[in-house]
């Protein structure tokens, strides 16, 4: 009989790696095989898990949510080749400022393991006790919030310290000021509800996974395209090294956020084949509360927030081209490179 109720122990453990993972001395989670290849934190039983999970979830005619690249779309500013162009002419703080904002936002998710949240068992009229959301209590949020933002306690750093580690191999220690990132990356929901059927809590509770999944999902574009210019030969010359094995730490997060992704993806897949209990004493299928709003949300990440964001980032951006003694031919060439022009 297949497994399906896990301790928190065993969704925590990992693998048994033959070399930990260091990079330029900080000790990062994660470790190595025997063949050097890089095995992500608390993946031995959180894996097994997900894969009997994701088994029987089908088993019972349901499937994870559907998330594909169909939800990648929407213009990027600066794209790769707009970055290439910035750093190519000495013009390196708006790649510098989204490593560093991107690393701070991965710390800001450790709060999923220092968080208690609401007991789903009491709103959900079928037993949860053998299914991935009976279990985001008893270990499977607090793995993935450590992932993101590490063990301080140990000295151990997460995805955080990764893409710190990643910028500075890259540029330097303290190539630019230090940076903040925006308050809330989140869909703004200015207080509407979308289920009320549901106490707020609760609401809240689904209304974070998904929302969780779509800023992990459409990371990967930024994670993909970091990469891109990392590698790019004419680049962070005089570090190429450097830039190549922070581009590999690039790549191992993404390798720990397909964990997350595909977590995130059956959490959600449970939720819409269960049945929750309304505040009125009445019942609703999972699917119409999920679905009701991850059709807004999904209408608001790919279509309205890409095109804000874009234009944000290019007010932040001209600013800092006119400053150079060539600002007139960088910005007509960043410009004619735009993706906003595609996208309006």
């Amino acid at each position: 009989m297949t497994k399906l109720a896990f301790e928190e122990s065993e969704l925590m453990s990992d693998h048994a790696f033959a070399k930990p993972h260091v990079i330029d001395g900080q000790r990062m989670h994660g470790g190595f095989d025997g063949e050097g290849n890089y095995v992500p934190p608390r993946s031995l039983g959180r894996n097994e898990a997900i894969r009997a999970w994701t088994r029987a979830l089908r088993t019972r005619g349901g499937d994870l949510l559907d998330a594909g690249a169909w939800m990648l779309t929407g213009p990027r500013m600066p794209n790769v080749e707009q970055q290439r162009l910035l750093l190519r002419n000495d013009l390196g703080q708006t790649f510098w400022n989204s490593l560093t904002i991107t690393g701070k936002i991965e710390a800001r998710g450790r709060v999923l393991a220092e968080m208690q949240f609401p007991d789903l068992q009491k709103v959900i009229k079928e037993d949860i006790g053998q299914m991935a959301i009976g279990h985001l209590n008893k270990g499977l949020l607090k793995a993935h919030g450590i992932d993101e933002g590490g063990e301080p306690d140990k000295g151990i750093g997460g995805h955080d310290v990764m893409w710190f580690v990643a910028r500075d191999l890259a540029f330097g220690k303290n190539a630019f000021p230090d940076v903040t990132p925006p308050e809330n990356i989140a869909r703004p929901e200015a207080g509407k509800r979308w289920m009320p059927e549901l106490a707020p809590e609760y609401e809240g509770m689904l209304s974070l996974l998904m929302n969780l999944l779509v800023i992990e999902f459409r990371a990967e574009i930024g994670f993909a395209t970091t990469q891109e210019i990392l590698r790019t030969d004419d680049l962070f010359k005089g570090r190429r090294s450097q830039a190549e094995e922070a581009a590999k730490i690039i790549g191992r997060i993404r390798t720990d956020e397909e964990i997350h992704v595909e977590s995130l993806r059956l959490y959600l897949g449970e939720l819409r084949t269960v049945t929750f209990k309304t505040l009125d004493g009445g019942e609703i299928a999972g699917s119409e509360l999920i679905d009701r709003f991850w059709k807004g949300l999904i209408r608001w990440a790919t279509v309205e927030q890409p095109k804000l964001a874009a234009q944000q980032q290019y007010d932040q951006i001209k600013p800092r081209i006119a400053k150079h003694a060539q600002a007139k031919r960088i910005l007509a060439e960043f410009d004619a490179l735009s993706d906003l022009k595609k996208a309006s």
